[in-house]
């Protein structure tokens, strides 16, 4: 019987970023994780949803590793995304 090699591969990181639509802050802070080299992540609008609005209404944008729970609230720079990212893997 022929088994296939196991692949070792790190967990990928799961990374949401919380945003509103027409939010220049948002804008900056994917300019900012471009430039930091973060991985993909996937974004969530919070605008018409009453507890995403309650949650991060005041604090967009907002990224979550959403492995750990933990959230890099705005203001952030690309010295803070590279800490938080390697803090969270």
């Amino acid at each position: 019987m022929l088994s296939s090699p196991m692949i070792d591969r790190a967990p990928a990181m799961s990374l949401i970023l919380y945003q509103r639509d027409d939010c220049q802050l948002c804008d900056e802070a994917i300019a900012l994780l471009v430039a930091a080299s973060a991985p993909d992540f996937s974004s969530i609008w919070i605008d018409g949803d009453r507890a995403l609005e309650s949650r991060y209404g005041a604090r967009v944008p907002v990224l979550l590793h959403a492995g750990s729970g933990r959230e890099l609230d705005w203001p952030f720079d690309e010295v803070a995304i590279r800490r938080f990212l390697g803090e969270s893997r």
